[in-house]
């Protein structure tokens, strides 16, 4: 037997009461004195042994009535048991947790856990479940099973990672699973703090199989404070002795409550550099600038930190900054002289050397002192206005372009086309055609340039330089146009030989040609171009959590060592060095004997507080043709119900307490109290 509403079992309490009141007025019969006791009535034994029997009946009849009605309300099924009732519709359950970085904003994901424990809890023996982890990637921790107690166990060891918040994936896994589980009864919980940024990748058209019963569960905090540092701008890549560099931080408040006040500092390899207080005021962000200097050669780890809100998961920005050594330039200046305004080389030289903490070491030569000791003594040659060399010198030229050299050429009015061609033809993107003179008071501009370069990625703005005078090239076919004029002719061709490279300028570096050395950009135009055909391709060295990378930057190394941001080492996700960023912070790699940094930061999305309904998620993607989601208390009662309909033993039972009850009417009448 067992009993739909046991908790009126408890009733069965109030049978004492009669047997509480019965043992209170029981009475002792009093002694009196009598001078004689021959007027007294003489009364059989026998008829007091039956009184006190007639009170012991009355006494069980009234307890009995009471358990009676108690049985009743509690609903009492005959030749069922227990199990057969619980594991009349066994279920198959998918329990998907959220470990992105915002569950571990304060307790939430203790709250989660709990909640998830709860829930195996109330599944039953019979059930099945699956348990996956979740964040922007999906982990199936463990396929279907009976077995809770396991299940159980390994939620208490999962904890929260640093990864950014999507929904789409898991939902996919799970309900996979569920259209191949082997039984008809099929849910599925999500169990999160249901942030806003999870919602991004849910696709509308797409849906939970029919009779998948979706149920979420909030482990999430109504009202949050959170201070966040959504983005970073430093440079990457610097040569030695540049002047002091701008890192700047944007700070925001993404908290569902206002945070106005955050401490953020900025450290250098793990120094200090610099600490500010920021007032957000009325504006939920702010822009913080800090100056740093990277001396020293070599690669620079960088780190900004901020305090002030109950998350510290998202208060740190990693980068690296990699200062390279100082750029040798060998000036080959084709028309020298003691006067600056007659000087080919006067104003490319104060763009490069004009600054005592200039990047660039400048040496300066008439062209016939060009030699190959001077040429491999410098890390790019610049000819300018250069006329006439010998065939040693342009062999040699030719060499240092050949094994790694750079060369800018802005040829001018001492060079003649017929000889420049036949001189630089092995090393030259285009041949010289004539000089290209415009009218008077009529000039050329630059009218387009290749924006995605990188000598003009960080100068894309209008050119405003006047040209006069200006070389027609006829560019290689392997050759690249960086720039051109109005009149579309080529103004500036690249093209690579062998290890170096050659850019080739279609007029002249001072003010005889155009009026471009006057123009603002004509400093960073240098600079850039220098630095183009100096330095490395800049690599990435800025990830995010989550992110599949190379250590090996340049595809050749044999051995290789990774320590992650723990300082644990790291095991390789694949071939050529792969690894897996986990966690923001800076992974150290070594390879082939040379150290290389790796800055790795948590996606700026993840630290958006903003929360959903759990309906919103609810609504998205369950199937129209899946009923109405029903509790599993709500199913039992629905099936106990049908249980009980052919039985109803209860009447029965209230029917005889009936009988009881004028039973007991009856006896007490007859009863002496």
């Amino acid at each position: 037997m067992v009993f739909l509403t046991p908790l009126f079992l408890l009733g069965l309490f109030a049978a004492l009461v009669p047997v509480a009141i019965h043992l209170i007025r029981r009475e002792k019969p009093p002694r009196m004195r009598f001078s004689t006791v021959r007027f007294l009535k003489k009364t059989p034994r026998k008829l007091v042994l039956f009184q006190h029997l007639r009170q012991l009946l009355l006494l069980a009849l009234r307890a009995g009535l009471i358990a009676l009605l108690v049985f009743a309300f509690a609903r009492p099924l005959i030749n069922l048991s227990l199990a057969r009732l619980l594991d009349a519709d066994p279920e198959s359950a998918v329990l998907l947790l959220d470990v992105s970085m915002s569950m571990r904003y304060e307790d939430v994901f203790e709250t989660a856990r709990s909640e998830a424990l709860e829930l195996i809890d109330s599944l039953d023996a019979g059930d099945e479940v699956a348990l996956i982890t979740f964040d922007e990637s999906v982990d199936l921790v463990r396929e279907f099973n009976t077995d809770l107690d396991s299940v159980r166990a390994l939620l208490r060891e999962i904890e929260p990672g640093h990864g950014a918040t999507d929904f789409m994936p898991a939902l996919r896994l799970a309900n996979e699973l569920l259209e191949s589980s082997r039984f008809e009864n099929r849910a599925l919980y999500l169990v999160s703090d249901y942030q806003q940024a999870g919602m991004d990748n849910v696709e509308e058209d797409w849906k939970l199989a029919p009779g998948v019963r979706f149920t979420g569960i909030d482990a999430g905090r109504p009202e949050s404070v959170n201070l966040a540092l959504t983005d970073v701008r430093s440079p990457e890549q610097l040569l030695e002795d540049e002047p002091r560099q701008q890192v700047l931080a944007r700070v925001r408040s993404t908290g569902t409550l206002f945070a106005g006040q955050a401490d953020v500092s900025l450290l250098i390899n793990d120094q200090l550099i610099d600490r500010q207080s920021v007032a957000l005021d009325d504006r939920s962000e702010r822009v913080v600038s800090f100056a740093a200097s990277f001396p020293e050669q070599g690669s620079h780890v960088g780190r900004i930190e901020l305090s002030g809100d109950n998350f510290p998961a998202d208060n740190a920005w990693h980068f690296t900054v990699d200062v390279l050594p100082g750029i040798r330039i060998l000036l080959v200046n084709g028309e020298a002289s003691e006067q600056w305004f007659d000087d080919e080389g006067h104003w490319f030289s104060l763009a490069v050397s004009s600054s005592g903490e200039s990047p660039f070491r400048l040496q300066a030569l008439e062209p016939v002192d060009l030699s190959p000791a001077t040429l491999g003594q410098n890390d790019v040659a610049v000819l300018l206005n250069v006329g006439e060399l010998s065939t040693g010198q342009t062999n040699a030229l030719a060499d240092y372009v050949r094994d790694g050299g750079a060369l800018l050429i802005a040829p001018g009015d001492q060079v003649e086309p017929e000889r420049f061609n036949e001189q630089f033809a092995e090393i030259s993107p285009a041949q010289l055609a004539s000089p290209e003179l415009t009218g008077a008071g009529d000039y050329l501009v630059i009218a387009d340039f290749d924006r995605r370069h990188p000598v003009f990625r960080s100068l894309d703005t209008d050119w405003s330089a006047r040209f006069q005078h200006h070389w027609r090239l006829a560019a290689n076919p392997g050759a690249e146009v960086l720039m051109q004029f109005d009149n579309a002719m080529p103004a500036l061709v690249e093209q690579e030989f062998g290890e170096g490279r050659v850019l080739l300028f279609a007029s002249s570096m001072d003010l005889e040609w155009n009026n471009l050395p006057l123009q603002g950009l004509f400093l960073p135009f240098i600079h850039e171009t220098l630095r183009h055909l100096v330095q490395p391709e800049l690599k990435q060295r800025s990830y995010q959590v989550g992110d599949r990378f190379s250590v090996d930057i340049n595809g050749a190394g044999l051995v290789a060592g990774v320590q992650g941001p723990d300082g644990n080492a790291m095991t390789f996700a694949g071939e050529n060095f792969l690894v897996e960023a986990s966690m923001p912070g800076i992974i150290r790699a070594g390879v082939d004997g040379g150290n290389e940094n790796f800055a790795v930061n948590a996606d700026a999305a993840e630290s958006n507080l903003e929360r959903m309904a759990v309906a919103t998620l609810t609504d998205a993607i369950i199937n129209p043709d899946t009923d109405v989601v029903r509790s599993r208390e709500v199913q039992m009662a629905e099936l106990a119900e049908e249980l009980e309909r052919p039985q109803r033993i209860w009447w029965w039972i209230l029917l005889f307490a009936m009988v009881l009850l004028l039973a007991e009417s009856l006896l007490a009448n007859r009863t002496y109290r």
